[in-house]
């Protein structure tokens, strides 16, 4: 596994997960309760929160791939999930393991580990992963 050490764009990008959950959290309703934070690689930081409804609604790291790609970035670096009322990192579900597999390959993604919380691949999180390109490729034959 390739498990790194926090580096301070990281702690930087937690800390902005943190501010925007911070900043939308309610409390009384629970439709806000995650904040994401992506690093492009131009460094550009693009946010996000959930929007939880009883169909499913998108998580935060979805969310702010949205907004990452809105803003015209193309190569996504590293992405962080922050919970709300202070409970630091989160790992995202399995569904965005595989978006983000997807999308970007090469991301790196920053999670609570046994060790403490580090920035890791975004292949790690998702071994033996479907393949959903090769699966589009070979349907369009």
């Amino acid at each position: 596994m390739d498990m790194r050490e926090l580096t301070h764009d990281d702690i930087d990008l937690i800390a902005e997960a943190t501010a925007v959950i911070d900043a939308n959290a309610d409390a009384e309703s629970g439709i806000h309760t995650v904040g994401a934070a992506v690093r492009d690689a131009t460094g550009r930081v693009h946010l996000g929160v959930n929007l939880y409804h009883f169909t499913g609604g998108p998580c935060a790291e979805l969310v702010a791939l949205g907004a990452a790609r809105s803003a015209g970035a193309r190569e996504l670096v590293t992405i962080v999930a922050v919970g709300d009322g202070g409970r630091g990192v989160k790992a995202p579900c399995g569904r965005d393991r595989q978006v983000l597999a997807d999308y970007h390959p090469g991301i790196r993604v920053i999670v609570p580990t046994p060790a403490g919380v580090r920035n890791v691949a975004i292949a790690d999180l998702l071994p033996l992963a479907f393949d959903w390109v090769a699966e589009e490729q070979a349907a369009s034959h």
